[in-house]
């Protein structure tokens, strides 16, 4: 044995403690404790201490404590048996956490469950070695940084997944918005763990939580954000769903046969030389509601003032200063019969330049056996030139 121990350790990178291998100290051993560390002894369970950084001879005159463990009789200078352990107190800043799995927090905003992984890191430093040592340490021999690690991160996890859900559920925060309130959430996690930590010696420094998010292949998150993208694609054209929804059955209903598809598609056309927006919604609420009507369209052309009338057209006829028709030769021949349509009646038809009284037209000249008063009513349509007689 040499006549003076040194006793002293030095930290490497990610150990917190470690325990010296040399057991047997005599008196005037010199304990040496660098900057960042302290020095504890242990005896029969029972550990003594703190040392500070510098030089300590461990003699009774300078720690009484010791003198339970020296033998009197040999005069002080028997050897004894004790532990020493060196803790690191420097500030650890990589410590690092994360979730393994996702965890299943409902969405406020959508109401749906969607998976979710968070991460960060934090420091600590060890602040109460006797409290670290046996609450943490025991029999080990050595304590470093993935210790930590597997201590901590079932107490870090059961925290972040309580607080966040807390936290978006009373802000009402989207899940997928939540990363902008990552301050708010590493301020409200660090101090709930302090505590908890500090139960064990350590004190909590900068815990940050880097990072809050949905896996990007999750199949509800990728219909979610499907969702979210069409919505704000309706937001800037202009529609909302259920519009889109009707367009899509008009688009539908154009391609069918028949006249229902017929409307349809000139309601489509229609809608799409406006543009879409409001304007859409507008021009395909009317088509919907005439497809749903009982009545079938209308001849072309204004209603007859005679009654009546074959779907074949043929005449535009001017009675009071108004146009009317066009209108077959069946519904001619009741007007004329009924004294209404006469032959002076301006008429007019496809391939004629202008507007003549009845009787000039060879086919209808048939229809007139007496003439009268020209008749009045309302008409309408379009397509002759103007009328310029008198």
């Amino acid at each position: 044995m040499a006549l003076v121990d040194v006793v002293r350790w030095n930290a490497p990178k990610g150990v917190y403690a470690v325990k010296h291998p040399k057991k047997d100290l005599g008196t005037w051993t010199q304990l040496i404790v660098q900057e960042t560390q302290e020095a504890m002894l242990m005896k029969e369970g029972r550990y003594f201490g703190p040392f500070g950084p510098g030089r300590h001879t461990l003699d009774t005159k300078n720690f009484p404590l010791l003198e339970k463990f020296i033998r009197i009789p040999f005069g002080g200078d028997t050897p004894f048996t004790a532990e020493v352990w060196f803790v690191n107190q420097s500030i650890a800043l990589d410590v690092k956490w994360g979730t393994a799995n996702p965890m299943q927090l409902k969405d406020p905003e959508y109401n749906i469950m969607l998976p979710v992984r968070a991460f960060g890191q934090f420091g600590v430093k060890i602040t109460n070695s006797k409290k670290f040592l046996s609450k943490l340490v025991g029999t080990l021999p050595s304590f470093k940084a993935e210790d930590l690690r597997s201590y901590f991160k079932g107490m870090v996890l059961a925290r972040t997944k309580d607080l966040v859900a807390e936290h978006i559920m009373h802000k009402k925060i989207s899940i997928l918005e939540i990363s902008a309130y990552l301050s708010d959430v590493s301020e409200l996690l660090e101090h709930a763990l302090a505590s908890e930590f500090e139960e064990f010696g350590f004190e909590l420094i900068k815990f940050r939580v880097m990072s809050i998010s949905a896996p990007e292949d999750d199949p509800a998150v990728v219909r979610l954000k499907e969702a979210l993208a069409k919505k704000a694609e309706m937001d800037i054209i202009g529609y909302n769903y259920q519009q889109e929804r009707s367009f899509e059955v008009m688009q539908a209903a154009a391609k069918n046969e028949g006249a229902g598809g017929q409307v349809m598609g000139a309601g489509m056309g229609a809608g799409m030389g406006l543009g879409m927006g409001a304007a859409v919604g507008g021009q395909m609420g009317n088509v919907m509601s005439q497809m749903n009507t009982a009545t079938p369209p209308a001849a072309p052309g204004a209603p007859s003032p005679f009654g009546g009338g074959a779907p074949k057209v043929e005449f535009f006829v001017h009675l009071n200063g108004q146009q009317m028709g066009p209108y077959p030769m069946a519904t001619l021949k009741q007007g004329a019969d009924s004294g209404q349509f006469t032959g002076d009646t301006p008429v007019w038809r496809q391939g004629m330049g202008e507007w003549v009284p009845a009787k000039q037209v060879p086919e209808l000249q048939s229809l007139f056996q007496s003439s009268g008063p020209p008749p009045f009513g309302g008409g309408g349509g379009g397509g002759p030139p103007p009328f310029t007689g008198s």
